[in-house]
């Protein structure tokens, strides 16, 4: 299965921004990721925590959630269950296809496009503002296994190793880290 992961190349479907801290972004041509800082032009752009949550907690934590990427077949699944969303409105950055966001281990380095590097930190924990979207999307995007363990759905989150420009279309390679593997957990 590892192995699967290694060999995967999907697809960027949409990128999108908001310079405010709102709920969803807006789909953009193209955005420019900043190595250490993010998104340029984004409210969640700098080295150290801009999630309001974060930021009442400790504003000194280094910024482990610059980029956030959802994969588009969350989306599919969530249509067969009578939700209607659209790339940018769940709050990411980065809307995927083809790869297994969730699958992937921590430190997994994405290449996408010519340029850009982001590596993969840990999973986005979904909270209670994702009902105010769309009223029970939080129970939507949350799940859990055979052992009775938590999955959380919606998306990873990662910080930018290398400046580029990321449009839709470009193409996205999988860079493994070295083994040990360890599990996505929430930043």
């Amino acid at each position: 299965m590892v192995r699967d992961l290694a060999s995967q190349v999907g697809e960027v479907v949409s990128v999108s921004l908001s310079e405010t801290h709102t709920f969803s972004k807006r789909p953009v041509p193209s955005i420019r990721l900043l190595a250490g800082l993010g998104v340029e032009g984004d409210a969640h752009m700098g080295t150290t925590v801009k999630h309001r949550s974060r930021v009442a907690q400790d504003p000194t934590q280094p910024n482990l959630r610059q980029v956030h990427f959802i994969h588009s077949e969350l989306f599919d699944e969530l249509r067969s269950g009578g939700f209607c969303i659209e790339p940018g409105q769940m709050g990411e950055n980065i809307t995927t296809r083809g790869i297994n966001l969730l699958g992937l281990p921590t430190g997994t380095k994405l290449y996408i496009g010519e340029q850009a590097i982001v590596e993969i930190t840990g999973l986005r924990n979904p909270c209670a503002q994702i009902d105010n979207f769309q009223s029970g999307l939080l129970s939507a995007v949350l799940d859990h296994d055979e052992n009775g363990n938590l999955i959380r759905k919606a998306g990873v989150m990662g910080i930018v190793l290398t400046d580029g420009e990321v449009l839709v279309g470009d193409p996205i390679r999988v860079s493994l880290p070295a083994k040990p593997y360890r599990p996505l957990e929430r930043v």
